[in-house]
């Protein structure tokens, strides 16, 4: 059973929290300020601010921020002919620090629906391969429905994404992420879900 102190650091500890945390996530029209997502505490407070196409002006760059609208975490999709021959798109993320470099915390891969439509989304956190495990997390559910789980390789659920029954609307939904993981791990990877999707950050 996990403590309450152990921390799974993955863009920082920094957005890792002793005890369970409820985030609201809600999307931006593309019309008004460019599209993405934010993200509120359970105090409404703005913890991340997610931007993508409507605000970067590029496909596949998505742009995680912290509250203060430091940016903390640059995402991208791989290109090229290789990539395109591949059954497996593959999306990148890095951390930036206050000097603006770039280090690589996460890879993602989705499978192209033409190819193999059933297979899990996951997702690696060890980009120089010497994990014994290809991956360390998946996606279970549905983000059309936004109701899906983050669970990692020892079938652990580290985030949990569904609808708030009062409200209904799939434009403002929640995310729950255990204590001691990520927060901005997490809402990475729901940016990258949110294009892969066409949704807020995609144009």
């Amino acid at each position: 059973m996990r403590r309450s102190t152990d921390v799974v650091p993955i863009v920082s500890k920094l957005y890792c929290s002793s005890s369970p945390a409820l985030l609201m996530i809600r999307k931006r029209p593309v019309v008004v300020n460019g599209g993405g997502f934010v993200v509120t505490d359970s105090s409404q407070k703005v913890v991340f601010v997610v931007d993508g196409c409507g605000k970067l002006g590029a496909k596949g760059e998505l742009m995680v921020k912290d509250g203060e609208g430091e940016s903390i975490l640059y995402i991208h999709k791989k290109g090229g002919i290789v990539q395109a021959l591949t059954a497996r798109s593959k999306w990148s993320g890095y951390s930036v620090d206050y000097q603006g470099q770039n280090r690589l915390v996460f890879s993602l891969t989705d499978p192209k629906s033409c190819f193999a439509s059933n297979s899990a989304i996951r997702i690696s956190i060890d980009p120089k391969g010497q994990s014994n495990c290809s991956w360390d997390f998946y996606i279970n559910g549905s983000f059309v429905d936004k109701a899906f789980t983050i669970i990692d390789r020892n079938s652990k659920i580290i985030a949990q994404v569904e609808v708030q029954e009062l409200i209904g609307s799939k434009d403002l939904y929640q995310v729950w992420v255990q204590s001691g993981y990520d927060q901005a791990f997490v809402i990475g990877i729901i940016a990258v879900l949110d294009n892969i999707f066409g949704e807020s950050t995609s144009c």
